[in-house]
């Protein structure tokens, strides 16, 4: 007589899928331990604006961030890229290019020239 070992059917699972922030309450932890400690952080928006304050209020919709020389800013975070803790790094310059014309032709130059 051949015997197989029973195995309870196990509910389905759903590998790969993250638990929205609301499930897993880490985005709450992490704003309201940057709020307690009004530690500086850099929000960068959607568009590309990059402000920077301290988080003094969030809800599950916004965030309330306080600057020191300018307006305070009720922030939707559906318009929020990311918020960063700390200041982040201005990015380097960019180099512009200039076209300049010459007998042969345009030409173009990273630097201007001395002349």
């Amino acid at each position: 007589m051949n015997t197989m070992a029973y195995r309870a059917p196990q509910p389905p699972t759903k590998k790969g899928r993250t638990p929205p922030p609301e499930e897993t309450f880490e985005e709450a932890s992490y704003l309201r331990s940057l709020g307690e400690t009004q530690q500086p952080v850099s929000v960068k928006l959607v568009g590309g604006e990059i402000v920077q304050g301290w988080i003094e209020y969030y809800d599950r919709y916004m965030i309330r961030l306080t600057r020191e020389g300018g307006p305070n800013l009720f922030i939707f975070k559906h318009e929020i890229m990311y918020v960063s803790d700390g200041p982040l790094a201005a990015p380097p310059p960019k180099r512009t290019v200039r076209a300049s014309k010459t007998a042969s032709g345009l030409r173009k130059s990273a630097a201007p020239s001395a002349g």
